[in-house]
């Protein structure tokens, strides 16, 4: 049975007494993700934070569960060289805000299991397009948007990093292949408020793309 250390929200906001359970890499990837987990919590998200204690080699560092009608964001960072490589691939001087805008891609995995809209298709879609791109498609445009509005001087350098990202180890079709959304997100998501024009984008590409 796979083991797991579970904090609820406050670990955002008292990471310094809670890390000592922590390893670095750990405490550093949710130093990164505090202002989203902080905004989730406001927003009254059901959400927790898990910590895999096991070693977790092959799988991805960060990730989004959801079980019994709660949001896990789940660390899986033991024994798992990707972690400390997807570190060592943030952009300089912009560390934390790579962080942030993967944060905000889980949690909006989050807010779609919420809303019962996961894997539901806009409208125009091809009913046999692959339902997970296009929730990871509409968790990267998230991802930007929270960029967007937050801080819009790097929006460019961060979408430059997410298409640098989106194409390493990149399978035409695949889950992680969503780079027909992001790259139409290249000048910004549009007029509006950011989260609106990601959504309005996401629908406008998914009705393009087979």
């Amino acid at each position: 049975m796979r083991q797991t250390i579970v904090f609820g929200f406050m670990l955002a906001a008292a990471l310094p007494a809670a890390a000592g359970g922590l390893t670095a890499t750990e405490t550093r990837w949710l130093r990164g993700a505090a202002p989203v987990l902080a905004d989730a919590e406001a927003r009254g998200l059901p959400l927790d934070i898990v910590v895999q204690p096991q070693p977790t080699t092959g799988l991805a560092p960060l990730a989004l569960g959801f079980v019994d009608g709660r949001c896990k964001f789940v660390l899986s960072m033991r024994a798992n060289p990707e972690a400390e490589a997807t570190l060592e691939r943030l952009p300089p001087g912009r560390e934390d805000l790579a962080l942030e805008l993967m944060a905000a891609h889980e949690v909006a995995h989050c807010e779609r299991h919420v809303q019962g809209a996961w894997h539901g298709r806009p409208p125009g879609a091809d009913a046999a397009a692959n339902p997970e791109r296009g929730e990871e498609a509409w968790a990267d445009l998230a991802g930007l948007a929270w960029i967007q509005a937050r801080r819009p001087a790097d929006y460019a350098a961060m979408h430059a990093w997410l298409v640098a990202e989106r194409r390493r180890d990149r399978v035409p079709g695949g889950a992680h292949d969503t780079l027909d959304w992001v790259d139409a997100a290249s000048a910004g998501l549009g007029d509006g408020a950011p989260a609106a024009a990601a959504a309005a984008l996401w629908t406008r590409v998914s009705a393009a793309t087979r």
